[in-house]
């Protein structure tokens, strides 16, 4: 088959894809510019597969020159334009030898100063982990001498059978030489061929007219780039989450694909997706799969664990992705074929998580929903914030706010409560209407209708635990002590935005999580996580409704700090309106989860707003909600989506 290749410029890091019948991979050159933070950004050069989730990674400095004067680049060649394919069988493999090659252009004479050959987690590890190296992974490099004027890196994993393969050549230059010393290489400036290789089992990769369904066709020549991307995220086996570091199976990013992308995503692409998460589930409580840990990192992890072992395994520390997982099920479910659906159900688990040999993908599917029926049912008896969905116990994290300061500490979730748990819930009920789909026991007999009036109760019950309000006056007064206050941020308070969109002198807001059962406070940091409920519910409680959309609204209207907005569009998170400096602190631009803007939030913020909007003009004999008709509040959420789409298309190009 033809290569497809695609380039992403986004200084000062270039990325390079590289895709055919044999490999994918990924090349990313990172050169600092004049303005770049040299303490953390530097000459570097990774290859990474998503196969194994592995990668090499090298770091480079100028040998002689000041920190900051040596510039790489990846140049076109009759090697290839920039990246060709390596595609070869070695004796005693059972796998050939795959990578891409090219040459590199390098300014000045550099030093090659550290090499990382294995697994991404091990290169991110050193990158985000504190520059944390891994000694027994770092043992194992070796470098020898490459056809007389080289060098070539090389490891072999901990499996005993896999070799990643770094060379660095002189091209076009016969009197160049590369010098080694130990683990460290030295060379002139110009021209160097490479090639990064590794015998590991491929993936198979979907096509751009494979992930998309029939009527979607026309987007591959419309959109060839955004096509070309979920293409390459895009395999039989699973979708991967994201570039270089995120070449793995993740639960909640696979779920939320098929989500968003359910009207376009073919039925191979949705099944894949479905699949997935249906044979990572864990067998014991129906926990579904958070990530995977494959290849040299696998056997790594087994290795700390007193196992030899290259088996790979999961993570189950998130509660979201159970639900994520009930929600797509019926979403698909609901149309597709009968057989298509007793084919999915009916697939024997166990080729990736051996755990579950022995079982089917259906038996996997009940475990997780018979896991969300007994977590809720506390509820409907009792609606008190300790039958509320927490994290578990022992764990900071458990939804896709999975950063140190993301949940602000706080361990009962907004959007967990509030509109996964009801939506599942619901889910549950359609699909125990539909049949075959559960066993029909005692457990399932009424789930029909046990699951539809339970997330009645969530639906309606839940809002008020979050709900909390602040005058207008003391909105302005708190949004001054915050640009005061703030690291990052030193422009207008915008408070004159506060009076006109807010509800009668007053700002409802509903906070971002509960801190706990035993300290149920409010954590009253403002967030896009409303999108959650209004994208996959369709509350009929009027007075509520009416209330929860004015306040996303309002928040989407008011520009930032008084509220969500900025010219790049709608930050994930907002303290300045909490009165408390430790937010202020833990929430910035630089934070992961803090004043920053994410894409997939605002998919959902769009589809969310345009689901309520589209409430006013059903079509299918249902009633339009009360706030169809109350013109401040219908004109406030139709401006916030105008507003909303503005920004979105607007930066498009970034």
């Amino acid at each position: 088959c033809s290569a497809r290749t695609l380039h992403v410029n986004d200084p000062p890091y270039d990325d390079y894809f590289y895709s055919d019948c044999h490999v994918d991979a990924q090349a990313v050159v990172t050169s600092p510019l004049s303005d770049s933070n040299l303490s953390i950004i530097g000459p570097r050069f990774i290859v990474a597969w998503p196969a194994g989730n592995s990668g090499i990674c090298t770091y480079f400095q100028p040998q002689n020159g000041k920190n900051g004067t040596l510039a790489i680049e990846l140049v076109n060649s009759t090697l290839g334009t920039p990246l060709g394919p390596i595609n070869s069988r070695i004796r005693g493999s059972p796998n050939p030898v795959v990578g891409v090659e090219g040459v590199l252009s390098f300014n000045n004479s550099a030093e090659l100063s550290l090499a990382i050959l294995g697994s991404i987690n091990n290169i991110l590890d050193f990158i985000e982990g504190g520059s944390t190296l891994t000694p027994v992974i770092q043992r194992g490099i070796n470098v020898t001498r490459f056809q007389n004027n080289g060098a070539q890196i090389s490891r072999l994993w901990l499996d005993n059978v896999t070799t990643s393969t770094l060379t660095l050549v002189p091209w076009n230059n016969n009197d160049a030489r590369v010098r080694i010393n130990g683990t460290k290489l030295k060379f002139g400036s110009g021209f160097y061929h490479f090639s990064a290789s590794y015998n590991y089992p491929q993936l198979k990769q979907l096509s751009p007219s494979q992930t998309l369904n029939n009527q979607s066709q026309s987007l591959v020549q419309q959109q060839p780039a955004t096509v070309g991307s979920l293409s390459f995220l895009s395999y039989s086996e699973k979708l991967i989450a994201g570039g270089w570091g995120s070449f793995i199976y993740s639960g909640r990013d696979s779920l939320l694909t098929g989500l968003l992308l359910s009207n376009v995503l073919s039925t191979d692409a949705m099944e894949t997706v479905i699949g997935a998460a249906l044979e990572r589930i864990n067998r014991t409580d129906g926990s579904v799969c958070h990530e995977e840990q494959i290849g040299d990192y696998a056997t790594l992890v087994n290795m700390q664990n007193g196992l030899t072992s290259t088996a790979p395994s999961c993570t189950y520390e998130m509660i979201d992705t159970d639900y994520f997982l009930l929600i797509l099920l019926e979403r698909y479910f609901g149309t597709a074929k009968p057989e298509r659906i007793q084919s999915l159900l009916q697939t024997k688990a166990g080729s990736v998580n051996p755990n579950n040999k022995n079982l089917t993908w259906g038996d996997l599917s009940y475990t997780t929903a018979s896991k969300i029926m007994n977590a809720t049912a506390p509820f409907e008896q009792a609606q008190t914030v300790k039958n509320l969905i927490a994290f578990k116990p022992g764990e900071n994290v458990g939804q896709w706010r999975d950063s140190k300061y993301g949940n602000a500490n706080g361990r009962i979730p907004f959007d967990v409560n509030t509109a996964l748990a009801p939506a599942a819930l619901y889910a549950i009920s359609k699909l125990a209407n539909m049949s075959g789909i559960y066993p029909n026991n005692s457990e399932t007999s009424d789930w029909v209708a046990i699951a539809a009036r339970r997330a009645k109760v969530w639906e309606d019950n839940t809002l008020p635990f979050f709900q909390h309000s602040i005058t207008t006056d003391t909105a302005v007064s708190r949004l001054e002590q915050y640009t005061h206050q703030s690291t990052f941020y030193k422009g207008p308070t915008h408070g004159d935005s506060v009076t006109k969109f807010s509800s009668n002198g007053t700002i409802i807001d509903y906070g971002l999580s509960i801190h706990s059962v035993d300290t149920p406070d409010i954590i009253p940091i403002s967030h896009t996580d409303s999108a959650c409920r209004h994208y996959l519910l369709n509350s009929t409680n009027d007075e509520q409704l009416t209330t929860f959309i004015n306040a996303t609204a309002n928040a989407i209207l008011r520009p930032f700090p008084a509220g969500l907005s900025t010219p790049l569009g709608l930050v994930v998170a907002n303290p300045s309106l909490s009165n408390d400096s430790t937010l202020f602190k833990n929430f910035t631009n630089a934070a992961y989860h803090g004043t920053v803007v994410c894409g997939w939030q605002l998919a959902f913020a769009a589809r969310g707003l345009e689901k309520q909007l589209g409430r006013c003009n059903a079509t299918d004999g249902t009633t339009p909600p009360a706030f169809c008709n109350d013109e401040s509040v219908y004109n406030a959420l139709r401006d916030a989506y105008n507003k909303l789409w503005d920004q979105i298309e607007q930066n498009e190009s970034r």
